[in-house]
């Protein structure tokens, strides 16, 4: 996949594409229906497929004081939707002076006149240009003037009759529900980052941990999780179940939020490395203990209850850009 950051990397033999438009941010299973739709009009036409995306996200742009919500970052949303087999990924910078172009202005600059697309493809509630004014109608009225083809998805919806959505997949996640965002996902929701060094306490408890910052990442409840964790062996990522809290840690008073990750089995340096944590499961909310032997007495349970949540699950030795939803026990 090739990444395009503005129409003078565009190559000309690319013109002509078939381009899904949206955020996708979390690449859930109605974004990826988008994208493939897509990529298979491209294939029956014989051109490229692409995807434009906006960075950085519209929201943060907007409303720059409200706390994290990032599913995907930008690193981690491409690696997904080049796992989808998309050719082209295009990455439009999104500012308050983008954001004040007309509907019309970005139809005729970015899709007639720096792709010169045959045919885009939205969502069912996709709107853009100044004053989120531009709609599917405006699009596909616009489309046949200027000669491309539009395509809108209509909803998707998981079995259960769930219309798939990043809204809802926050709200999983803050809800301590992270096995019923996976389903939306159609992958465990992961997180990654440089692990830091900490103040070595799990090392103190008998339990080390790897921390990280979530940054911009959506903050998930707080509270112990079972996990499956991801280590940068240079090119590979090597997999372990593990156990993680994720909160201000309040029986050391502290305030900031990190993720400790505590690896099953597993005996490594991990400072300065790479990992990727993915949630699994809740075992329990976080809470305050009078003293050390309490927490270590119950950290020794949530251990146990990770290894029996992970064990009656099946996940593969490589699982790509995101681990996959596996069975429940």
């Amino acid at each position: 996949m090739r990444l395009v950051r503005h129409c003078g990397e565009f190559n000309l033999d690319h013109r002509g594409c078939v381009v899904a438009l949206g955020n996708f941010d979390g690449v859930h299973l109605g974004h990826q229906a988008v994208i493939l739709t897509a990529r298979r009009i491209a294939e029956e036409l014989g051109v490229a497929h692409g995807v434009m995306t906006f960075e950085p996200h519209p929201r943060t742009v907007f409303h720059p004081e409200q706390p994290p919500f990032r599913l995907t970052p930008f690193r981690v949303k491409a690696h997904l939707i080049e796992a989808l087999g998309i050719d082209l990924l295009l990455q439009q910078h999104f500012d308050t002076g983008f954001a004040g172009i007309s509907a019309l202005q970005f139809i005729e600059e970015q899709l007639v006149q720096c792709l010169g697309t045959k045919h885009v493809v939205v969502g069912y509630d996709y709107v853009f240009g100044k004053g989120r004014q531009g709609t599917c109608a405006f699009l596909q009225k616009v489309g046949e003037e200027k000669g491309f083809g539009v395509t809108v998805v209509p909803p998707a919806m998981a079995p259960s009759g769930e219309i798939y959505s990043s809204t809802q997949v926050r709200d999983y996640l803050v809800g301590a529900r992270p096995a019923d965002a996976a389903k939306l996902l159609g992958h465990y929701w992961e997180v990654e980052g440089r692990v830091e060094h900490g103040d070595a306490r799990g090392h103190t408890l008998g339990f080390p941990t790897a921390n990280l910052r979530l940054g911009e990442y959506q903050h998930p409840a707080a509270g112990v999780y079972a996990v499956r964790a991801g280590i940068d062996k240079g090119g590979d990522t090597v997999w372990h179940n593990g156990v993680a809290n994720f909160g201000r840690r309040p029986t050391f008073d502290k305030t900031d939020e990190l993720l400790e990750v505590h690896l099953l089995d597993v005996d490594e340096d991990l400072y300065g490395r790479h990992l990727r944590v993915a949630l699994i499961d809740y075992i329990r909310p976080e809470r305050k203990f009078a003293g050390l032997d309490e927490l270590r007495a119950q950290i020794a349970l949530d251990i146990e209850t990770g290894r029996a949540m992970l064990s009656g699950r099946h996940f593969t030795a490589s699982p790509g850009p995101m681990v996959p939803v596996s069975p429940s026990p």
